[in-house]
C-alpha cells in the first residue's frame, strides 16, 4: 500500500507521520515523491513508518515490489517474441557485445534498421517497445 495513500485515510500529513515515526522528514519526503524507493530503505525505517502508520512492514513495500516485478516481466517480453529479423538481429547484436566483435558497428547498424522497420514500417512493435529497445541497446 503507498504511503501516501494511507496518510489520506488517517487524514495525516507527512510532517505528522515524521514526528509519529521518528524518520526525519527529508527522507520521507524523499520516499514519497520516489526520489528514494522504499525497496532501498533500511529495516528501522521501515519498521517506524509501519508501527506509525499501524500497518505491516509487508505491506509498505509490496506496491513497490510488484511494479518492479512487472518492469522486470515487460522488459523480457520486450525481448522475445519479437519478428523473426528483430529477433535474429537483435540476438546477433548481443552476441557481438559479449563476444567484443570487430563487427559491432555493422551489427549496431542492423539492429537499428530492424528496430525501425518493426516500429514504422511494419507497426508490428509499438513505439514504447521501439524506445525501450533503443535505448537499452543502441543509446549506451
Amino acid at each position: 500500500m503507498k504511503i501516501s495513500s494511507i496518510l489520506k485515510k488517517k487524514k495525516m500529513t507527512k510532517y505528522q507521520l515524521a514526528k509519529v515515526s521518528h524518520v526525519p522528514y527529508a527522507t520521507l519526503n524523499d520516499i514519497l515523491s520516489g526520489k528514494t524507493k522504499i525497496t532501498k530503505c533500511s529495516a528501522e525505517t521501515l519498521y517506524k513508518l509501519a508501527k506509525a502508520l499501524e500497518v505491516s512492514m509487508e505491506s509498505l513495500i509490496e506496491t513497490e515490489i510488484k511494479r518492479a516485478q512487472q518492469q522486470r516481466e515487460r522488459e523480457r517480453s520486450y525481448e522475445y517474441g519479437l519478428p523473426t529479423y528483430l529477433q535474429h538481429d537483435l540476438d546477433m547484436y548481443k552476441k557481438g557485445l559479449e563476444d567484443n566483435s570487430s563487427l559491432l558497428d555493422c551489427l549496431w547498424g542492423e539492429l537499428y534498421g530492424s528496430i525501425n522497420m518493426a516500429e514504422i514500417s511494419e507497426g508490428s512493435i509499438s513505439a514504447e517497445h521501439a524506445n525501450y529497445l533503443r535505448q537499452k541497446y543502441l543509446w549506451r
